[in-house]
């Protein structure tokens, strides 16, 4: 059995203990959470809440550590930092800050000699390996990526940082003409604001200043300054009512010609439509978290992506299944 440990028991971390549940291979053994570990109810019977301090006590009991905190100011530290005791797997997702992120976590795994697997979910995560298959197949063409309407983990998480907000919701929402402009072949040239916007719904502490709340989302690097924003605020009441869930989904296109003359056009097209973005993610890292511990099993330490991973090692089945039913 593979032995897990969950660092953080958000949405995400929810979502990573109801993927372990339906694997054969895998067990958990406790949760850590900065919360009082009295408050945090699990669904796991026989696995632990334990505090973050009492982390390191578990070196020699967990052979997958998964890191479910935000990307925004959680994982930054907390990879590089656990990497030093645990063979470690999140989901990063600041895609401009992830070689930065890769170099720390690399340099902490290979020192103590641990494995880490950095940005498994499904964007980054499958949304990469369809754009590396793409490429290869269709070496002359333009990539495009589209991603809601629905709600980003991310970008919300990074909404509830700011001072004076209680709770907020991020929709991604693909332009529809961009997107048809796309699927028709033509490749076009387009933006980052011609692609998406975004909607925000934010509770805001009484008396919060909801000027400042808004301009610091507007002007947010890497987040929000590249697209139209729109910020709404609205009770908590309303919150709870119409925006509970976590849906999301996208689309990856590559459009790419072929023949001598490049007489041929063609469109890849992958999407997903998902019901819970965090439940999707978790069922990503938790198949990365196989291969992570069967990497390691070979020798293999420092830090790694989806691109390093080769696909039989995220299925529990062996070489022959697979061959008879996948193939």
């Amino acid at each position: 059995m593979i032995r897990i440990g969950i660092l953080g028991y958000g949405n995400l971390g929810r979502g990573i203990e109801c993927a372990i549940k339906h694997t054969k291979d895998m067990k958990l053994v406790a949760v850590f959470t900065r919360r009082d570990p009295s408050t945090v109810k699990i669904l796991t019977s026989d696995a632990k809440v334990e505090n973050i301090e009492n982390v390191l006590e578990y070196k020699d009991d967990i052979d997958v550590m998964i890191l479910c905190g935000g990307s925004a100011t959680d994982l930054p530290k907390q990879t590089p930092e656990y990497a030093k005791y645990f063979n470690v797997v999140d989901s990063f997702d600041t895609h401009a800050n992830i070689p930065e992120h890769f170099e720390k976590v690399d340099d902490a795994a290979k020192a103590s000699h641990h494995f880490g697997l950095i940005s498994a979910g499904w964007d980054p995560g499958m949304f990469s390996l369809n754009r590396v298959y793409a490429n290869a197949v269709l070496p002359t063409g333009a990539d495009y990526t589209f991603w809601g309407k629905g709600v980003s983990q991310g970008h919300s998480d990074a909404i509830r940082r700011i001072e004076g907000v209680v709770d907020a919701r991020q929709y991604t929402v693909p332009v529809e003409a961009a997107l048809e402009a796309v699927r028709s072949g033509s490749n076009p040239e387009l933006t980052t604001r011609q692609k998406h916007t975004r909607e925000c719904y934010v509770v805001a502490k009484e008396g919060a200043d909801k000027a400042r709340i808004e301009n610091e989302i507007k002007t947010m690097p890497n987040y929000f300054a590249d697209y139209d924003t729109t910020v709404h605020f609205i009770s908590m009441e309303e919150m709870k009512k119409n925006h509970s869930k976590l849906p999301h989904g996208g689309f990856v296109i590559r459009t790419g010609k072929t023949g001598w003359d490049n007489e041929n056009n063609h469109v890849i097209e992958y999407s997903l439509k998902l019901d819970s973005n965090p439940e999707f993610t978790a069922s990503v890292i938790v198949a990365y978290s196989r291969a992570v511990y069967r990497m390691r099993k070979e020798g293999k330490i420092g830090a790694h992506t989806v691109f390093d991973v080769p696909p039989a090692y995220l299925l529990d089945m062996s070489a022959e299944e697979m061959r008879a039913h996948l193939l």
